[in-house]
């Protein structure tokens, strides 16, 4: 005769119920706080977006939503404004410049690095592509003005020990060089902290395939392209369509400390209009406008990259 035991729970009031359940599932709630964090700061800010609607004027002595609603107007206005025309230009072939050599630069750094067998020198030339990403963008420009500078500039030096120029070049102050330096500059700064993601992801490829290449006869070009790139394709994938994301993105303090008064019509991107145009002059609604437009586009971006990815192999990202 079989004895059924029977055990004895206390039963808790809704309160500590609710207390013992939240330790008990305290590893869940930990887990969660990103998306708690990205739902306060990120989504909540969402309804600011009602001052592209209005006539905002924080000096007023009204409510938020006792402000002068306009409509469509500030879009209008945005859309004929030269101005914006320009920064539109300008943000995207900057944009257009820095995915062609960023993300071919940063995934040809990753390989090549994978690629080193000794491993003192693989880590020295991890540390030097990495450390560019930790030095601030005001520091970097001015390492790059320097650098280019056509009095003591390194570079116009070398060109001309070379005899490639006859005389020093001005690089910063050619308005139609600013869109490739600040391209550079970009693969400078943030390649090798880009091409971590690579690597991390080079680290799961099954070493059976390299060891069966090897059999096979297979040289390190060969098993580069028919191994290591197919393995990490959807990696590429991922990082390439968010990169298409935030093709008008190119940054502020980037632009902003690389620009010089010969290069401003070049320089002015979304960010320096919304800088420049709408916050010193207190037009939140035309800036709050711009960042409505730039937030669709990039959305439109990542479904048009993506439905291309899934057009070509079959699988997108989404």
């Amino acid at each position: 005769m079989s004895v059924k035991v029977i055990r004895y729970t206390p039963r808790l009031r809704d309160g500590k119920r609710f207390w013992h359940l939240l330790w008990k599932q305290r590893q869940l709630v930990v887990l969660s706080l990103p998306v708690l964090f990205l739902i306060v700061f990120a989504y909540f800010p969402l309804w600011g977006w009602l001052v592209a609607f209005q006539n905002y004027k924080p000096a007023a002595n009204v409510g938020f939503f006792q402000q002068e609603w306009v409509g469509l107007k500030q879009f209008t206005e945005l859309f004929s404004d030269v101005r914006f025309i320009r920064a539109l230009r300008n943000s995207f072939f900057i944009g257009v410049l820095r995915i062609i050599f960023s993300f071919t630069f940063t995934l040809t750094l990753a390989v090549l690095i994978n690629e080193i067998r000794i491993s003192l020198f693989k880590r020295t030339v991890q540390t030097i592509s990495y450390l560019p990403h930790f030095v601030s963008w005001v520091v970097a420009a001015n390492l790059i003005f320097v650098t280019l500078s056509p009095e003591s500039g390194i570079v116009n030096d070398l060109l001309l020990r070379m005899g490639v120029i006859q005389s020093p070049i001005p690089f910063m102050g050619m308005s139609n060089l600013f869109w490739v330096i600040v391209a550079v500059s970009e693969v400078w700064k943030n390649a090798g902290y880009g091409a971590i993601v690579y690597l991390a992801s080079m680290t799961g490829i099954d070493p059976a395939l390299y060891e069966s290449a090897d059999i096979d006869g297979a040289g390190r070009i060969r098993k580069i392209f028919a191994i290591t790139l197919p393995s990490i394709m959807p990696t590429i994938k991922i990082l390439l369509v968010l990169s298409i994301g935030r093709l008008l993105s190119v940054g502020f303090e980037h632009v902003y400390v690389l620009m010089t008064p010969s290069t401003v019509d070049m320089a002015t991107t979304l960010e320096v209009y919304i800088f420049t145009f709408a916050l010193k002059f207190q037009l939140f609604s035309k800036g709050a406008a711009l960042s409505i437009f730039n937030s669709f586009v990039s959305i439109f971006l990542i479904l048009v990259s993506n439905a291309f990815t899934k057009f070509i192999d079959g699988e997108g990202i989404l």
